[in-house]
């Protein structure tokens, strides 16, 4: 338990902490030399840009220097998360006051030379991002984007029953959706077997020029607001001038009390209290923390005439003319000299021993803990061999499996084989999307009442299922970084939600690849089904497969996108992405019932290869080049390229067809744009260098066209593929509504390979005629016909 009693000379460390932190934050924002003011502070000492953000950081340095009190007295672990989007300065300082920056920068050494440096790369060409980026020690969330700080924090303690994740919510970060609905994560937090999460609502009033919802809410709304989310909240007030000695009292005595009702709630549930594992237990109430401070803390109160402490004019940069305004430079001046430095900093430059002595030790600093550096704390997944699981192959296009309920199964092997480093998050779509197998293994977290009807709800569970696209992102960005590894499966069309998120998080693993010190982290893996081909029961709402368009745009080094067309290859795949790191990996399935074609062995080759030519579908005469070149990538187009060669074998003998499938899509780029991309030999040896090219694709036909734009055979490619046709209707008629079903794809070919026009127009006819036949059957019967529903390769 903690101690409730913080002695002056504790809280007196803390202050010269948090001055020390504030310095270091306002020299970062201003200074590109004279850091500690050696000599008469003058234009040329100041940046010609000033782009950091003053108003939250010195409420961010407070949280801070209090929370490295505690965790010296208590060596408890904890991770700092920065809400406020623009709170780098006090992260960065922190890191630098604790060592760990100079530790991990070695040009930025903790003397007078190094401070130099620190302030002069913030913000600076070739220097560190204003947000806490992954450059920056101890950081988990950049908070470029805001929203995400309390979803992250909710991650990083699932199953990491010692950790408490500290995070601090801006009050203009509390107005997005996704922090609104974040509020709800502690639902899903297990207090015996997850750590704890310690939000601290930051009010200092203001955004960048409007006052902030929740600041100006009275008080007694907002407790009712945040009781009836769930938690405890405690109100501090700070930021008078004359009382800051009782400003950290109020604060340590809030912290104190409010770490003693977390280690209350988890030492109960970890007892085993009588009650307390029941389905009508209550839920715990966590606290929470209300700080008001006023924005711009400690800095300048008034510029020019107009207030700026305690408003929006402080967001920024309070004192923006310094370089031009001699008045702007001598209140920098005495900005700056307010914090003491000389007592702070020795003639070296380098924190003073009285004061440092608030940093805690080694790995237990905050800047330094493995938490924020998950590489370190990685294992590997025990994965089962997924040809465990995989379904045997007689003869291709014959046997019809889902190949989603076929890899839950293997979810269900990996759940059991690794109890405490692998979740599944989806927002309630476990069971639609047919992964129902893992609850022989699992059930679902969920801490409120739980009634007999309910079915695979309980106090622990691997399975995270919240009707919030943000939270399951946010919740798994958080488990990804801090050691983890997890898959999110989702509805393809509402994966869309999270592309904000997403590109935050393509960007950090872009920037975080490339720094050494950070360790590789399990990649990011997306399970995308209930896909735009098959939507029965929604239609055209339901039907979108643009994330890929979307994801390709971020860096090749980091995006990798698959569309397995049966069961073992998405079994293959599966294995392959769970064993990856740094990556970003996008996996497209249908759940229904669909063809198998590769054995198990015959499989993995295919994925391993990314894309094959498949001789049982085609008829090509070995040693020549053939006629036409059906392609494919996607369940559904795959079935359809197929039988379309099927129909163009019965209808045109002796034409030389190739089929080729496209698993890996990126193998389609040149190799010199992405890492898995074909050499141009390589690609014209499999699509030819002048042959017609069908091409029938999952999603919208223009990637295929981009990714290909530098090959030779550009012109001879026509791709069919998604054009936002859709409706509530049979898969056959969705195919034909976008021109992707066989017969059109027959046509394309017919219409493409010089000479078969003219030869085979009657061949062409009762092709159309057989998509008119197609299109009235279910019109007038509402289904597919059997012919097309269970058609089977080779049948005729």
């Amino acid at each position: 338990m903690t101690s409730e009693l913080n002695t002056d000379a504790e809280l007196e460390l803390v202050d010269r902490w948090w001055q020390a932190a504030n310095y270091l934050s306002v020299g970062q924002i201003y200074l590109r030399s004279n850091p500690l003011l050696r000599e008469p502070l003058g234009a040329g000492n100041t940046k010609s840009r000033l782009l950091g953000h003053w108003g939250t950081t010195p409420g961010l340095n407070f949280v801070y220097a209090h929370l490295n009190r505690v965790i010296r007295r208590d060596s408890q672990s904890m991770l700092f998360i920065a809400g406020p989007g623009h709170g780098g300065p006090a992260v960065v300082a922190n890191a630098w006051l604790e060592g760990t920056y100079s530790e991990i920068y070695s040009n930025v050494g903790d003397d007078e030379e190094g401070m130099a440096e620190l302030f002069r790369q913030f913000s600076y060409p070739g220097g560190i991002p204003s947000h806490a980026a992954p450059e920056t020690p101890g950081s988990i969330s950049e908070g470029g984007e805001l929203g995400y700080s309390l979803a992250h924090a909710y991650g990083s303690v699932f199953d990491n029953p010692d950790l408490i994740t500290v995070v601090v919510i801006g009050d203009g970060e509390a107005e997005t959706g996704p922090l609104a609905a974040s509020w709800h994560s502690h639902n899903f937090l297990d207090p015996v077997h997850d750590g704890a999460v310690l939000p601290v609502l930051h009010l200092n009033g203001y955004k960048i020029a409007n006052p902030t919802i929740l600041a100006r809410m009275p008080e007694s709304q907002l407790e009712q607001l945040l009781r009836g989310y769930g938690h405890e909240p405690h109100f501090v007030t700070v930021g008078h001038p004359d009382e800051t000695a009782a400003a950290h009292r109020d604060f340590a005595a809030v912290l104190d009390d409010c770490l003693n009702e977390i280690r209350d709630i988890q030492s109960v549930r970890r007892s085993g209290a009588a009650g307390q594992d029941a389905g009508d237990a209550p839920a715990a109430r966590w606290p929470v923390i209300v700080l008001r401070s006023p924005k711009g803390w400690t800095g300048p109160r008034a510029v020019d005439g107009l207030q700026v402490e305690g408003t929006w004019r402080s967001h920024q940069v309070p004192l923006s003319e310094v370089r031009i305004n001699p008045e702007h430079l001598a209140q920098l001046g005495e900005w700056l000299e307010s914090y003491r430095p000389g007592e702070l900093f020795d003639d070296a430059g380098r924190l003073r021993p009285d004061v440092a002595a608030n940093a805690p030790a080694g790995d237990l600093r905050m800047s330094s803990t493995p938490y924020a550096n998950g590489g370190v704390l990685l294992r590997d997944l025990r994965l089962p061999a997924y040809r465990d699981h995989a379904v045997e192959v007689a003869r291709p296009g014959v046997e019809r499996v889902s190949a989603m309920i076929t890899l839950g199964s293997w979810l269900r092997d990996v759940i059991s084989r690794n109890p405490e480093t692998f979740r599944l998050f989806g927002p309630d779509e476990t069971a639609s999307n047919r992964l129902q197998d893992v609850y022989a293994v699992t059930d679902k977290v969920w801490q409120y009442r739980i009634e007999e009807v309910d079915e695979h709800l309980a106090r622990a569970g691997r399975v995270m299922e919240v009707l919030s696209e943000h939270l399951c992102q946010g919740w798994l960005e958080g488990y990804l970084l801090t050691g983890r590894h997890g898959v999110f499966s989702c509805y393809e069309a509402f994966i869309h939600i999270v592309d904000s998120m997403f590109n935050q998080h393509a960007k950090w693993l872009k920037v975080h690849r490339r720094l050494a010190w950070r360790r590789p982290v399990a990649s990011l893996n997306y399970l995308l089904s209930s896909h735009v081909w098959q939507q029965d029961h929604n239609g055209f709402s339901h039907q979108d497969p643009g994330f890929i368009d979307h994801a390709v745009n971020k860096k090749a080094e980091v995006i990798r996108v698959y569309l397995p067309p049966d069961a073992n290859t998405l079994l293959s795949v599966m294995e392959h992405c769970l064993a990856s790191r740094d990556y970003v990996n996008i996996v497209v399935s249908g759940k229904q019932p669909s063809p198998t074609w590769l054995g198990p062995a015959e499989a993995a080759h295919h994925c391993r290869r990314g894309l094959g030519i498949w001789e049982f579908a085609g008829s090509e005469v070995p040693g020549e080049e053939p006629d036409v070149v059906l392609a494919c990538a996607g369940d559904v187009p795959t079935v359809e390229t197929v039988a379309a060669a099927e129909l163009l074998k019965a209808g045109v003998p002796g034409l030389k067809i190739r089929v080729v499938n496209v698993v890996d899509l990126m193998r389609l780029q040149d190799a010199s744009e992405h890492p898995h991309g074909l050499t141009s030999r390589d690609f014209d040896g499999i699509f030819t260098a002048d042959k017609p090219i069908i091409f029938a694709y999952h999603g919208y036909p223009s990637l295929i066209h981009r990714l290909a734009y530098r090959r030779t055979n550009q012109d001879g490619l026509h791709v069919r593929g998604y054009k936002e046709e859709g409706t509530t209707t049979t898969a056959f008629d969705m195919a034909m509504l976008n021109g992707i079903d066989r017969f059109q794809l027959a046509i394309d070919a017919i219409d493409r390979v010089p000479g078969l026009a003219e030869k085979h127009s009657l061949l062409r006819q009762t092709l159309q005629d057989s998509r008119i036949s197609a299109h009235n059957q279910t019109r007038d019967h509402g289904e597919d016909s059997k012919e097309i529903s269970g058609w089977t390769l080779g049948r005729n």
